[in-house]
């Protein structure tokens, strides 16, 4: 889905890039200021049943999630669109996903003109609440939807966020905390986007990584990043572009990130399975599709193959072992579970394809089947 990329709307005026980008960035700050980095003692935390036989702690990573726009809002506060996989979510020590739109009333749509590759979310506030009832634990908002609606849709968006309890990271410098079976995991979200980390900056990306680790055990990065659409399977060596963005190197952030210390790369943004590969003992996950939506995603071809991806680490981040849950979503975007297993299909042949023998498949560290 395009976003405004370099300009941004506030109050039906539209701003010029450096000075959309000063005016994100000190609306973030403020709105950030006093809060607090960690998600202990917040609703959303589920401390589970005791450490696994290696100490290992898992993690359940979903791909983008629409909970309702004007293309459509579901009954129930969305409700129907994470049902069938709620059960899938809940059996991680730790669920996220990619909020792809805002929860909140109100504020100036990006979308000042009518364009056929300009697209805004915004739902109700109470359908953040379905996300906690899904077992989401937390939610990734450094994407180029995260300011559909200007700075109150952001404001409001994080504000039912917490209200359902459910933790958010993407903004700028942003480090969120949380702690599972004893070890403390880093969350740090970044995109090509003013109001989040910044993927294109390798000293900035270094910096932000290296201290999140001297507050964390594990340290995770979200990217959402990549060219859009049925063919964009493949992870290029090289940087992509959409609706005339730049849209990052997935690779190079990657590799940087791991090297400052990350253990683990989840990625949304292309709307389609991509594969993944092991880097220094590190799993990156380029993009887990469409998770669910609500007539506002395409879902014909590769577009409808979907899945859950479950991730294993040792409690120094080294990857364990995954598994990857296939999905396929209907025509309004409501997935359900594959038996055929399409999507880990897509998934390990890209693997295979892209990255050799740095695939997790290859070297026997991830299966499919239910997570």
């Amino acid at each position: 889905m395009a976003a405004l990329g370099t300009q941004l709307t506030a109050r039906g005026r539209v701003l010029p890039s450096a000075l959309a980008a000063l005016a994100v960035l000190g609306f973030i700050a403020g709105a950030l200021a006093g809060r607090p980095g960690a998600m202990e003692g917040e609703a959303a935390a589920k401390e589970r049943a005791a450490r696994g036989p290696d100490g290992s702690v898992s993690i359940v990573w979903g791909g983008d999630t629409t909970l309702g726009s004007s293309a459509g809002l579901p009954p129930h506060r969305g409700w129907p669109a994470l049902r069938k996989v709620a059960p899938i979510l809940r059996k991680g020590d730790l669920a996220a996903v990619n909020l792809e739109g805002t929860f909140a009333p109100g504020g100036d749509t990006k979308c000042v003109t009518a364009s056929e590759s300009c697209f805004a979310f915004q739902a109700p506030p109470e359908n953040a609440r379905t996300l906690a009832r899904a077992g989401a634990d937390l939610v990734n908002t450094a994407n180029n939807h995260a300011f559909d609606f200007g700075p109150l849709g952001w404001r409001g968006t994080r504000d039912a966020l917490a209200a359902a309890g459910v933790g958010a990271v993407g903004a700028p410098g942003e480090i969120r905390v949380v702690e599972r079976k004893g070890t403390r995991i880093a969350f740090l979200g970044f995109s090509t986007y003013p109001w989040s980390s910044a993927m294109r900056d390798d000293a900035s990306v270094r910096t932000l990584v290296g201290a999140a680790g001297e507050r964390a055990d594990v340290v995770v990065c979200f990217i959402h990043a990549g060219a859009e659409g049925s063919e964009q399977t493949h992870v290029p060596a090289a940087g992509e572009e959409e609706f005339g963005e730049d849209r990052g190197d997935s690779r190079h952030f990657a590799r940087v990130a791991i090297d400052a210390g990350a253990d683990l790369i989840l990625g949304s943004g292309p709307h389609v399975l991509r594969g993944m590969e092991v880097y220094k003992d590190r799993l990156a996950a380029y993009s887990l599709g469409n998770l669910a939506g609500w007539d506002n995603f395409g879902t014909g071809g590769t577009l409808g193959l979907s899945a859950l991806l479950r991730v294993e680490l040792a409690p120094d981040g080294r990857f364990v072992r995954g598994r990857v849950t296939s999905l396929l979503l209907d025509g309004t975007g409501v997935p359900a579970p594959d038996p055929a297993h399409a999507g880990a299909r897509l998934m390990r042949e890209r693997s295979d394809e892209d990255f050799g023998d740095a695939s997790p498949w290859h070297r026997g560290k991830l299966g499919r089947g239910g997570a």
